[in-house]
């Protein structure tokens, strides 16, 4: 028996790892957004709605994804894979990237705090629904089925 058979997952079960990822991120995320916004004392009807706009820009970009890699794990002709294959390397390379650039931006000094409040609620909220839509997939998973079919 090989050592990394112990690291395989059932396929659908690649689903709720990304879920579960992806609303980890989307509450870090926001966390920050929201302490950001406490710490301005910036509340204003007109950040909200910002963050709002950034919510739907994102959450339209991660709904796609979410979608995509979902149909590429149904795809999977094995019954398990490697827990980490929720994620196809193009994802990894591209939340790596986002990680690092925003805690760049962060610390860089280069935005405001309202700026982060504004872009970090919305980013983190659109992490969270993009969780929500890898959960719905997983409860909503059926064996060789597309996901997008009824």
């Amino acid at each position: 028996m090989k050592s990394s058979i112990k690291f395989h997952v059932k396929t659908r079960t690649l689903l709720a790892i990304a879920g579960s990822v992806w609303m980890i991120a989307g509450m870090n995320v926001s966390r920050l957004g929201i302490i950001s916004y406490l710490l301005t004392k910036n509340i204003s009807v007109l950040n909200l709605l910002m963050s709002f706009i950034v919510f739907g820009l994102f959450s339209t970009m991660f709904y796609k994804m979410s979608l995509k890699h979902a149909n590429r794990i149904h795809s999977y002709k094995e019954d398990t894979k490697l827990f980490l294959y929720f994620f196809d390397l193009k994802a990894y390379c591209i939340m790596s990237f986002m990680m690092g650039f925003g805690i760049w931006l962060r610390s860089s000094g280069l935005v405001s705090s309202t700026f982060i409040a504004v872009f970090y609620t919305g980013l983190g909220i659109a992490l969270i629904f993009s969780g929500i839509c890898f959960w719905y997939m997983y409860f909503s998973f059926q064996t060789r089925k597309n996901p997008l079919q009824p």
